[in-house]
């Protein structure tokens, strides 16, 4: 079946907005399966910038139908807030669709969210304190009000309430703060149902209904492989999956629906937050600047300095066998143009000298493990300006090759700059 779902394989920030955009163009239905809005694509289009949290990013073709799938958790007001955004630059999201089983940020998650990374202290996770975490727990507790709860007032009353009999011992006992108040949140909530009605609807059966018509359906998540829940570096990930295997829940598609999985890499590595890093450029490190300064290494949403490091095949390998790649999608190519030599990590040492060619499952060896470097020449000029692989100098063209070698999965995409018309097509 005609399904395509583009995953990070890093942690994060890879510039998936970019091909998800590339790629929406020959899809029916755009479908976001997992997160919320602590992630964000960053698509440029003819010179304008477009910063999306929630909305799919297929939202910028007409002919796309948008989806906000079961699995994501959504805060209805950033999602109103961001679908004023797109209309004041000229871009209809009429055909927009949200899952009347998505879950509900609510402001009791924000606030323990908040109070729970500063009781944690040193130990803090780095979340964006934007409730998704204490959401999907929720979820898992079978406590959560999801959208449709929104269409029966009494119903989201009754759960509200419920909710936050709970919550509010807790905040008020556990972190000494103000219990928060059920009718300003309930006011808050239903004053938006007229503008979000409209919006709700069944996803599945719209997945389906394409899916079976033959239309092509992309699927785009928010994170990546290394902050999944279940096989990322826990405890310092998300709290849903991100990987290929999401889809399936978040979307509520079975695993024969999809037919390709494209697995974004970033040209060199970033970071988020806190956590292991084997390939780690510390601040300070002049090469570590430079690829902040040239990649605008920034959260979308938080603006937090991500921490920048060498490609890491090792963490790719492991990604393409997670989330069963079937070509990869280099991103930010453009930004090692500078350097005269780059280094790709291909293996990890521990303190002992033991060699790994894949991600160690246990975190007292992850935390403390050596990466194993191959030092590859530089091209030190610009490439923004190719529109070929021919194009690229032959040592870009060496670099892309070594990586489609060592990920074991071909490369169908490179990009050599921010814009949609910045992409060179290698095959796929």
């Amino acid at each position: 079946m005609p399904g395509t779902v583009i995953v990070g394989t890093q942690w994060g920030d890879e510039g998936k907005g970019r091909f998800t955009d590339y790629l929406a163009e020959e899809s029916s239905l755009v479908v976001r399966y997992q997160g919320g809005h602590n992630a964000g694509h960053t698509i440029v289009v003819d010179g304008e910038v477009f910063k999306i949290q929630l909305v799919p990013s297929g939202v910028l073709y007409p002919h796309v139908t948008p989806v906000i799938a079961n699995g994501v958790v959504v805060d209805p007001a950033v999602l109103l807030a961001e679908i004023d955004m797109l209309e004041a630059k000229g871009v209809s999201t009429a055909r927009l669709r949200l899952s009347g089983n998505a879950h509900l940020i609510m402001p009791y998650h924000q606030e323990i969210d908040r109070v729970t990374e500063r009781y944690l202290g040193k130990n803090k996770l780095g979340t964006t304190k934007r409730g998704i975490g204490p959401a999907y727990a929720d979820k898992a507790l079978r406590v959560g009000l999801r959208v449709q709860d929104l269409l029966d007032p009494k119903i989201f009353r009754e759960k509200l309430d419920l909710a936050l009999r709970e919550k509010n011992a807790v905040l008020a006992k556990v972190y000494n703060r103000l219990p928060l108040d059920n009718d300003a949140i309930a006011a808050q909530y239903l004053a938006m149902v007229p503008r979000l009605e409209p919006l709700i609807d069944d996803s599945v059966h719209l997945v389906h209904g394409a899916l079976e018509r033959g239309e092509r359906v992309l699927f785009e998540g928010a994170q990546a492989t290394f902050l999944d829940l279940d096989h990322g570096t826990y405890p310092y990930v998300t709290s849903s999956n991100p990987v290929a295997g999401g889809v399936c829940t978040g979307a509520g598609v079975g695993p024969r629906a999809i037919d390709r999985v494209v697995g974004v890499v970033k040209a060199y590595t970033t970071r988020v937050g806190s956590g292991p890093f084997p390939t780690e450029l510390h601040a300070g490190d002049p090469v570590g600047d430079v690829l902040v300064d040239r990649g605008h290494e920034y959260g979308t949403n938080t603006g937090r300095r991500r921490r920048p490091g060498w490609l890491d095949l090792v963490m790719i390998r492991h990604a393409v066998r997670l989330n069963s790649c079937t070509d990869i999608a280099i991103t930010k190519l453009d930004v090692l143009a500078p350097f005269p030599e780059l280094r790709i990590c291909v293996a990890y040492e521990d303190e002992h000298g033991a060699r790994y060619d894949h991600v160690p499952y246990h975190q007292s060896v992850i935390h403390k493990v050596r990466p194993v470097y191959e030092t590859l020449p530089g091209w030190e000029c610009e490439i923004d300006t190719a529109t070929t692989l021919a194009d690229l100098p032959d040592a870009a063209r060496a670099y892309v090759a070594r990586i489609e070698e060592l990920a074991g999965v071909p490369v169908s995409f490179v990009g050599v700059g921010p814009a949609r018309d910045q992409t060179l097509v290698l095959g796929g």
